[in-house]
Protein backbone atom coordinates (compact mmCIF):
# COMPACT_ATOMS: atom_id res chain seq x y z
CA UNK A 1 0.00 0.00 0.00
CA UNK A 2 0.89 3.57 -1.03
CA UNK A 3 0.84 6.37 1.15
CA UNK A 4 -1.15 9.10 -0.51
CA UNK A 5 -2.50 12.95 -0.10
CA UNK A 6 -5.37 14.98 -0.84
CA UNK A 7 -6.05 18.51 -1.08
CA UNK A 8 -8.36 17.69 2.07
CA UNK A 9 -6.73 18.42 5.20
CA UNK A 10 -4.36 20.31 3.89
CA UNK A 11 -5.93 23.83 4.22
CA UNK A 12 -5.56 26.49 1.73
CA UNK A 13 -3.12 25.28 -0.85
CA UNK A 14 -1.16 27.73 -3.57
CA UNK A 15 -2.16 24.89 -5.98
CA UNK A 16 -1.84 21.71 -6.87
CA UNK A 17 2.00 21.69 -7.47
CA UNK A 18 1.87 22.54 -3.64
CA UNK A 19 0.41 19.39 -3.15
CA UNK A 20 2.56 17.37 -5.29
CA UNK A 21 5.81 19.30 -3.10
CA UNK A 22 4.33 18.47 0.12
CA UNK A 23 3.65 14.72 -0.62
CA UNK A 24 7.27 14.38 -1.64
CA UNK A 25 8.67 16.31 1.23
CA UNK A 26 6.55 14.50 4.01
CA UNK A 27 7.29 10.81 2.64
CA UNK A 28 3.74 10.15 0.75
CA UNK A 29 4.18 8.69 -2.91
CA UNK A 30 0.37 9.49 -4.35
CA UNK A 31 -1.62 12.72 -5.06
CA UNK A 32 -5.05 12.93 -6.19
CA UNK A 33 -4.73 15.53 -8.27
CA UNK A 34 -6.97 17.08 -11.07
CA UNK A 35 -4.08 15.39 -14.43
CA UNK A 36 -5.64 17.28 -17.06
CA UNK A 37 -5.16 20.69 -14.96
CA UNK A 38 -1.62 19.46 -14.79
CA UNK A 39 -0.81 18.28 -18.26
CA UNK A 40 -2.50 21.65 -19.60
CA UNK A 41 -0.13 23.87 -17.70
CA UNK A 42 2.88 22.33 -17.77
CA UNK A 43 2.61 19.51 -20.52
CA UNK A 44 2.86 15.85 -20.34
CA UNK A 45 6.89 15.91 -19.97
CA UNK A 46 7.30 18.62 -17.68
CA UNK A 47 4.26 17.37 -15.77
CA UNK A 48 6.21 13.77 -15.43
CA UNK A 49 9.65 15.13 -14.69
CA UNK A 50 7.74 17.37 -11.73
CA UNK A 51 6.22 14.54 -10.26
CA UNK A 52 9.40 12.45 -10.86
CA UNK A 53 11.19 15.57 -8.99
CA UNK A 54 9.08 14.99 -5.90
CA UNK A 55 9.45 11.27 -6.03
CA UNK A 56 5.21 11.57 -6.15
CA UNK A 57 2.90 9.75 -8.81
CA UNK A 58 -0.76 10.45 -9.64
CA UNK A 59 -2.88 7.94 -7.63
CA UNK A 60 -6.60 9.17 -8.96
CA UNK A 61 -8.31 11.45 -10.23
CA UNK A 62 -11.99 12.77 -9.64
CA UNK A 63 -14.78 11.72 -12.47
CA UNK A 64 -14.91 15.36 -14.22
CA UNK A 65 -18.77 14.05 -15.30
CA UNK A 66 -22.18 15.59 -13.50
CA UNK A 67 -23.73 12.40 -13.93
CA UNK A 68 -26.39 12.92 -10.93
CA UNK A 69 -28.18 15.99 -12.21
CA UNK A 70 -29.29 16.83 -15.63
CA UNK A 71 -28.57 14.57 -19.13
CA UNK A 72 -27.57 18.55 -20.30
CA UNK A 73 -25.17 18.08 -17.43
CA UNK A 74 -24.09 14.47 -18.06
CA UNK A 75 -23.43 15.32 -21.47
CA UNK A 76 -21.30 17.93 -21.05
CA UNK A 77 -19.35 16.51 -18.57
CA UNK A 78 -18.46 13.62 -21.23
CA UNK A 79 -16.74 15.88 -23.57
CA UNK A 80 -14.29 16.61 -21.40
CA UNK A 81 -13.85 13.22 -19.75
CA UNK A 82 -11.89 11.92 -22.62
CA UNK A 83 -9.03 14.68 -21.96
CA UNK A 84 -8.96 13.97 -18.22
CA UNK A 85 -8.52 10.19 -18.88
CA UNK A 86 -6.02 10.64 -21.64
CA UNK A 87 -4.29 13.25 -19.06
CA UNK A 88 -4.20 10.41 -16.60
CA UNK A 89 -3.26 7.72 -18.68
CA UNK A 90 0.17 9.82 -19.70
CA UNK A 91 1.08 10.45 -16.05
CA UNK A 92 1.06 6.53 -15.29
CA UNK A 93 -2.54 7.02 -13.53
CA UNK A 94 -4.93 4.41 -13.54
CA UNK A 95 -7.86 5.60 -11.18
CA UNK A 96 -10.56 7.96 -11.56
CA UNK A 97 -13.52 8.35 -8.54
CA UNK A 98 -16.76 9.87 -8.07
CA UNK A 99 -19.20 9.62 -4.67
CA UNK A 100 -22.84 8.29 -4.37
CA UNK A 101 -24.84 10.78 -2.20
CA UNK A 102 -27.01 8.45 0.05
CA UNK A 103 -30.08 10.03 -1.00
CA UNK A 104 -31.65 12.09 -3.71
CA UNK A 105 -34.72 14.30 -4.39
CA UNK A 106 -35.47 12.36 -7.68
CA UNK A 107 -37.64 9.16 -7.56
CA UNK A 108 -34.95 6.57 -6.63
CA UNK A 109 -35.88 3.88 -8.97
CA UNK A 110 -35.79 6.57 -12.05
CA UNK A 111 -32.55 7.75 -10.54
CA UNK A 112 -30.84 4.57 -10.56
CA UNK A 113 -32.20 4.32 -14.15
CA UNK A 114 -30.70 6.86 -15.22
CA UNK A 115 -27.43 6.92 -13.10
CA UNK A 116 -26.43 3.49 -14.12
CA UNK A 117 -26.62 4.21 -17.53
CA UNK A 118 -24.53 7.22 -16.97
CA UNK A 119 -21.68 5.72 -14.58
CA UNK A 120 -21.26 2.63 -17.86
CA UNK A 121 -20.69 5.18 -20.26
CA UNK A 122 -17.89 6.63 -17.90
CA UNK A 123 -16.66 3.04 -17.26
CA UNK A 124 -16.91 2.29 -21.39
CA UNK A 125 -14.62 5.44 -21.65
CA UNK A 126 -12.26 5.15 -19.30
CA UNK A 127 -11.74 1.68 -19.91
CA UNK A 128 -10.41 2.67 -23.59
CA UNK A 129 -7.47 4.63 -21.36
CA UNK A 130 -6.95 2.06 -19.31
CA UNK A 131 -8.45 3.23 -16.47
CA UNK A 132 -10.50 2.07 -13.31
CA UNK A 133 -13.52 3.65 -12.03
CA UNK A 134 -13.95 3.88 -8.12
CA UNK A 135 -17.21 4.46 -6.57
CA UNK A 136 -17.40 5.63 -2.95
CA UNK A 137 -20.47 4.87 -1.10
CA UNK A 138 -20.95 7.88 1.69
CA UNK A 139 -22.33 6.52 5.45
CA UNK A 140 -23.19 9.26 7.58
CA UNK A 141 -26.51 9.32 8.43
CA UNK A 142 -27.72 12.49 8.54
CA UNK A 143 -27.12 12.84 4.69
CA UNK A 144 -29.83 9.51 4.65
CA UNK A 145 -32.12 11.50 5.10
CA UNK A 146 -30.31 15.42 3.17
CA UNK A 147 -32.64 14.51 0.16
CA UNK A 148 -36.25 13.06 -0.09
CA UNK A 149 -35.65 9.32 -1.31
CA UNK A 150 -33.39 6.87 0.50
CA UNK A 151 -30.65 6.21 -2.36
CA UNK A 152 -26.96 3.73 -1.72
CA UNK A 153 -24.99 4.18 1.19
CA UNK A 154 -23.78 0.59 2.45
CA UNK A 155 -21.15 -1.70 0.25
CA UNK A 156 -23.22 -4.01 -0.24
CA UNK A 157 -25.47 -1.82 -1.62
CA UNK A 158 -22.34 -0.51 -4.19
CA UNK A 159 -21.38 -4.04 -4.89
CA UNK A 160 -24.31 -5.13 -6.08
CA UNK A 161 -25.24 -1.41 -8.46
CA UNK A 162 -21.20 -2.64 -9.56
CA UNK A 163 -22.61 -5.65 -10.89
CA UNK A 164 -25.39 -4.17 -12.33
CA UNK A 165 -23.04 -1.32 -14.28
CA UNK A 166 -21.65 -4.28 -15.34
CA UNK A 167 -18.20 -3.01 -16.23
CA UNK A 168 -14.99 -4.81 -15.49
CA UNK A 169 -13.37 -1.44 -15.20
CA UNK A 170 -15.61 -0.79 -11.70
CA UNK A 171 -15.10 -1.12 -8.24
CA UNK A 172 -15.24 0.32 -4.98
CA UNK A 173 -13.68 3.37 -3.48
CA UNK A 174 -13.27 2.50 0.61
CA UNK A 175 -13.54 5.17 2.62
CA UNK A 176 -12.48 4.57 6.33
CA UNK A 177 -14.91 6.97 7.53
CA UNK A 178 -17.54 5.84 5.87
CA UNK A 179 -17.03 2.00 6.63
CA UNK A 180 -16.96 3.22 9.99
CA UNK A 181 -20.66 4.93 9.71
CA UNK A 182 -21.85 1.84 8.29
CA UNK A 183 -20.75 -0.06 11.38
CA UNK A 184 -18.44 -2.62 9.33
CA UNK A 185 -15.95 -4.74 10.41
CA UNK A 186 -12.83 -5.84 9.46
CA UNK A 187 -14.35 -8.98 8.22
CA UNK A 188 -16.32 -7.21 5.76
CA UNK A 189 -13.37 -6.04 4.35
CA UNK A 190 -11.59 -9.67 4.45
CA UNK A 191 -14.29 -10.75 2.26
CA UNK A 192 -13.39 -8.71 -0.56
CA UNK A 193 -10.93 -9.17 -3.50
CA UNK A 194 -8.52 -6.67 -3.88
CA UNK A 195 -9.81 -6.32 -7.73
CA UNK A 196 -12.90 -5.02 -6.28
CA UNK A 197 -11.06 -2.12 -4.20
CA UNK A 198 -9.81 0.60 -7.01
CA UNK A 199 -9.32 3.78 -4.00
CA UNK A 200 -8.64 4.14 -0.45
CA UNK A 201 -9.26 7.07 1.87
CA UNK A 202 -7.91 7.03 5.17
CA UNK A 203 -9.33 9.50 8.00
CA UNK A 204 -10.70 8.92 11.89
CA UNK A 205 -13.71 9.58 13.30
CA UNK A 206 -14.68 11.52 17.16
CA UNK A 207 -16.11 9.25 19.71
CA UNK A 208 -19.78 9.76 19.37
CA UNK A 209 -22.05 7.75 18.04
CA UNK A 210 -21.62 6.46 14.54
CA UNK A 211 -25.77 8.04 14.34
CA UNK A 212 -23.88 10.90 14.92
CA UNK A 213 -20.96 11.26 13.09
CA UNK A 214 -21.31 14.03 10.61
CA UNK A 215 -19.44 14.38 6.51
CA UNK A 216 -17.75 17.04 7.34
CA UNK A 217 -16.68 15.92 10.97
CA UNK A 218 -13.65 14.07 10.36
CA UNK A 219 -10.09 13.41 12.04
CA UNK A 220 -6.74 12.95 10.98
CA UNK A 221 -5.64 9.50 10.95
CA UNK A 222 -5.47 7.63 15.01
CA UNK A 223 -6.74 10.80 16.40
CA UNK A 224 -10.51 9.10 16.50
CA UNK A 225 -12.31 5.91 17.55
CA UNK A 226 -12.13 4.02 13.68
CA UNK A 227 -10.44 1.05 14.25
CA UNK A 228 -7.64 1.53 11.52
CA UNK A 229 -5.19 -1.02 12.83
CA UNK A 230 -8.24 -3.49 11.75
CA UNK A 231 -8.76 -1.31 8.16
CA UNK A 232 -5.21 -1.40 7.13
CA UNK A 233 -4.65 -4.72 8.51
CA UNK A 234 -7.34 -6.48 6.50
CA UNK A 235 -6.15 -4.30 3.27
CA UNK A 236 -2.64 -6.10 3.40
CA UNK A 237 -4.35 -9.14 4.46
CA UNK A 238 -6.67 -9.65 1.23
CA UNK A 239 -3.22 -8.19 -1.07
CA UNK A 240 -4.55 -4.80 -1.95
CA UNK A 241 -1.46 -2.76 -2.69
CA UNK A 242 -2.36 0.24 -4.64
CA UNK A 243 -2.92 4.17 -2.67
CA UNK A 244 -4.15 5.15 0.72
CA UNK A 245 -4.66 9.12 0.22
CA UNK A 246 -5.47 11.36 3.58
CA UNK A 247 -9.02 12.41 3.13
CA UNK A 248 -10.18 14.85 6.23
CA UNK A 249 -13.07 16.62 5.45
CA UNK A 250 -13.93 19.67 8.57
CA UNK A 251 -16.66 22.07 9.20
CA UNK A 252 -14.08 24.72 9.75
CA UNK A 253 -10.72 25.15 7.66
CA UNK A 254 -7.80 23.07 9.88
CA UNK A 255 -5.53 25.24 11.90
CA UNK A 256 -2.35 25.53 10.22
CA UNK A 257 -0.05 25.92 7.63
CA UNK A 258 0.15 23.31 4.62
CA UNK A 259 3.41 23.06 5.36
CA UNK A 260 2.37 22.34 9.15
CA UNK A 261 -0.83 19.59 8.41
CA UNK A 262 1.22 18.00 5.56
CA UNK A 263 4.19 17.29 8.43
CA UNK A 264 0.94 16.45 10.93
CA UNK A 265 -0.12 14.09 8.53
CA UNK A 266 2.62 12.39 8.05
CA UNK A 267 3.38 11.94 11.80
CA UNK A 268 -0.09 10.38 11.95
CA UNK A 269 0.03 8.06 9.22
CA UNK A 270 3.52 6.85 10.68
CA UNK A 271 1.35 6.02 13.71
CA UNK A 272 -1.04 3.93 12.32
CA UNK A 273 0.82 2.43 9.55
CA UNK A 274 3.69 1.28 12.28
CA UNK A 275 1.12 -0.04 14.49
CA UNK A 276 -1.11 -1.79 11.37
CA UNK A 277 1.78 -3.27 9.01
Amino acid sequence: MRRGLSVAGLGKLEDEVQLIELAGKYGFGTVDINAEWLVSRYGVEGAKALLAEHGVEVGSIGLPVEWRSSEEAFLEGMKVLAAHADAARALGCTRCCTYILPSTDDPAAHFMALATRRLRACAQLLGVYGIRLGLEFVGPHHLRTAWANPFIWSMEQTLDWIDAIGEPNVGLLLDAYHWHTNGLKPADIEALRPDQIVHVHLNDAPDVPIEEALDNGRLYPGEGVIDLKGFLQALRKIGYDGPVAQEILTREPPQGTPDELARHSQACYDRVFGEAL
